[in-house]
């Protein structure tokens, strides 16, 4: 009896469990440390404090991309993972789109944009620039002098704009095969005089994410600052509290994420930032820096760089990133609580997929290396289970002399499997095992980009996503999409079919309500389950199989039967 109600906890935890060079003029100019003071007359005088990173504008209209794409002088990108153009007017990265990632799995699908202008109704865009006291410095409106037509890896675009002073601002942008771009802001001051400026970096977004934000998986903004990780701000944050979040940082990031993709900036370098993350005046969301305050002296030039990732949240890339000095980029990526379990489920499941070819192999040979590594426990539980059935007699005598009463009977029921050397609770130990890989797996496919639109065999096209065979429309003959709760798969279908048949292999529950508990159990999961990804209904349909098989043959090698596994009547 004991067995079978931790076997109900189990099952009923782990459905709650479910419920971020230009050499020449070097020579010419040569780089000056940022400066916190200047000297005027052999006397020290303090630097003006310029303001931090300007709000950016967002207008709120609802024009094509395509329309407002051509309004503007533009540099394209052209990379192998990413598409699209630097907008020469205010020098912003606004045009991207991911080559490799479509919208859904459909041959036609588009790829997936990431960026748009501002004058469209999905805006999301990076800038970077100055703020200063008493010098002109570019804006939204400057229109930049790009040194050529594309920027690819390997070919670095100079983008430049000089102020009537004779300041000259320059933007040195580089990308590399996947999804960083590194941005180097370089201030030349051939004027007269010292100039003070900071240098700002913004990610603006007009609309929430599609992705909705759950207790499993954080979407919305996020960074990475004084060496913590935040899921804690959100877009209801930033909606409340119109000052937003301001935090002081050395080095990290901070930005926007989805549930698949991320846009971030990075300061190199460790600089010391105010980071800020709010919603503007506008309208829009914000996430930007600004960097500590410096002059410029006469003759001389200034720079800071800037890391801006912008892409789909890849495992492999986002670790190289971190190798290449981003902090702790992975941590776009809410693993949740069980990080030190799940990063090597999803290592392993990488490697399968690598080696068989088919992420729906790689679930059915994780789902047999699991159960492999359970073996040892199951027979455990099948011993347990022999002894069980060997003290039935003694059982049936202490019912029948302690039927009415109860707690001395469960005393001496303790009692005699101590000295049987019986654990009743052993049936329940492979399930609470597997607890964590099961919710590991799921993790996995809900925020893994690595798992999206997956294929495995005949109708189950995507592993992410459930199942879409069900006999309610008659298999998709019928013309008609039915509602959630009643689109339940051929995967979950299997799925109660096989947890049926694997209680009725358990040892059945000598009281009626329990019985009929268990029996409705695996009806009920079949629903439960229907709207998750098929990759975890195969997994928990596999398993299912495989502990049939493994329940069968340790019947046989314990000279058990099933009519040993019903229960004593009292």
């Amino acid at each position: 009896m004991n067995d079978n109600k931790n076997m109900l906890l189990a099952i009923v935890l782990s459905a709650l469990v479910l419920i971020g060079w230009s050499l020449l003029s070097d020579k010419f100019f040569p780089t000056a440390a940022p400066q916190t003071q200047q000297v005027e007359n052999g006397k020290v005088k303090p630097v003006p404090q310029p303001q931090a990173a300007p709000a950016a504008d967002a207008p709120r209209a609802n024009r094509k991309v395509e329309v407002v794409l051509g309004e503007t002088p533009r540099v394209r990108i052209d990379t192998p993972s990413l598409k699209g153009s630097i907008n020469l007017k205010g020098a912003r990265i606004d045009d991207l789109v991911l080559v490799e990632q479509r919208e859904t799995i459909a041959k036609d699908s588009p790829p997936v944009r990431l960026l748009s202008p501002a004058g469209t109704p999905l805006a999301n865009f990076a800038q970077f620039g100055w703020t200063g006291q008493g010098v002109a410095v570019p804006d939204a409106n400057s229109v930049w002098t790009a040194s050529a037509p594309v920027l690819a890896p390997g070919k670095p675009v100079t983008l430049s704009w000089i102020n009537p002073t004779g300041q000259r601002f320059e933007q040195i942008v580089s990308v590399d095969d996947d999804f960083l771009f590194t941005v180097k802001q370089r201030v030349v001051n051939e004027g007269s005089g010292a100039v003070a400026l900071r240098t700002y970096g913004l990610v603006s977004r007009a609309a929430k994410s599609h992705d909705p934000s759950t207790w499993t998986n954080h979407v919305g903004p996020i960074s990475y600052l004084g060496g913590k990780a935040d899921y804690d701000v959100d877009w209801d944050t930033l909606d409340e509290n119109k000052a937003g979040v301001t935090r002081d940082s050395k080095g990290g990031w901070l930005g926007f994420t989805d549930k698949y993709w991320l846009t971030a900036l990075a300061p190199a370098d460790n600089a010391s930032i105010e980071a800020s993350l709010r919603k503007s005046a506008s309208g829009a969301y914000q996430a930007d820096y600004a960097g500590a305050p410096f002059t410029v002296a006469p003759g001389q030039a200034v720079s800071a760089e800037t890391r801006l990732f912008a892409g789909a949240k890849e495992k492999q890339a986002l670790d190289r990133y971190e190798d290449a000095g981003i902090t702790k980029l992975s941590k776009s990526i809410d693993w949740g609580w069980f990080e030190w379990f799940m990063r090597p489920i999803f290592g392993l499941l990488q490697w399968l997929f690598h080696a068989t070819g088919n992420f729906g192999v790689a679930i059915i040979c994780l789902t047999f290396i699991v159960r492999l590594l359970m073996f040892p426990i199951a027979d455990k539980q099948f011993r347990s289970m022999a002894g069980m059935r060997k003290v039935q007699p003694k059982m049936k005598a202490l019912q029948e002399r302690y039927k009415d009463d109860k707690p001395r009977l469960q005393q001496e029921m303790l009692k005699l499997y101590q000295e049987e050397k019986i654990n009743p609770a052993a049936g329940c130990l492979p399930i609470l095992l597997q607890i964590p890989v099961f919710y590991a797996l799921y993790k996995v496919l809900m925020v893994s980009v690595e798992m999206r639109h997956q294929p495995f065999v005949l109708w189950i096209k995507d592993l992410s996503a459930p199942d879409p065979l069900t006999p309610v429309n008659l298999f998709g003959l019928l013309d008609f999409t039915p509602p959630g709760f009643l689109a339940i798969g051929v995967l979950p279908i299997l799925l109660g079919i096989t947890m049926w048949i694997q209680f009725k292999l358990n040892p059945q529950q000598m009281d009626p309500v329990q019985q009929q508990v268990f029996g409705l159990m695996p009806w009920i999961l079949m629903f439960v389950m229907a709207p998750f990804a098929a990759g975890l209904q195969l997994y928990w349909v596999v398993s299912n199989l495989l502990t049939i098989a493994q329940q069968w043959w340790l019947y046989k090698r314990y000279d058990l039967h099933l009519s040993d596994t019903h229960p004593v009547k009292t």
